[in-house]
């Protein structure tokens, strides 16, 4: 894991409230991909619960790029402290390649596990499908 990512994200945490309706930024991710790369994204937050998180927003940008393999993964608040992802997210990144539950996640502040260790009892496990 680079040393930086948390650095790289937190440069993107900044909570701004946009209008009435949204605020963004509360929360950035940096993702760093198995070829090097960094992607980054922010949480957006509606009134309606339409918005998203900022590993969301990270892996389009992965994917967008044509990577999918997760080397490590933090995701910072305001404050520049490492969040652990949600359920949601720890879903997603491990349904784009199962080389993914390897990835290294800062869940709070030095604290590093992996993504398979966020997700035990996966339900992929049991599948016969290739993926």
């Amino acid at each position: 894991m680079r040393k930086d990512l948390k650095e790289i994200a937190h440069q993107f945490a900044k909570a701004t409230v946009l209008n009435d309706f949204i605020e963004y930024g509360g929360v950035a991710a940096a993702i760093e991909t198995a070829k090097g790369n960094v992607f980054t994204g922010i949480s957006i937050d509606t009134v309606c619960s339409m918005g998203f998180c900022a590993e969301h927003s990270a892996v389009a940008e992965m994917l967008k790029h044509g990577e999918s393999h997760i080397k490590a993964v933090v995701a910072v608040g305001n404050d520049g402290n490492a969040v652990p992802p949600c359920g949601r997210c720890r879903e997603l990144m491990s349904q784009l390649s199962k080389e993914n539950l390897n990835a290294i996640v800062e869940v709070k502040n030095g604290i590093f596990l992996t993504l398979k260790e966020l997700l035990p009892y996966d339900w992929k496990e049991d599948l016969d499908r290739k993926w």
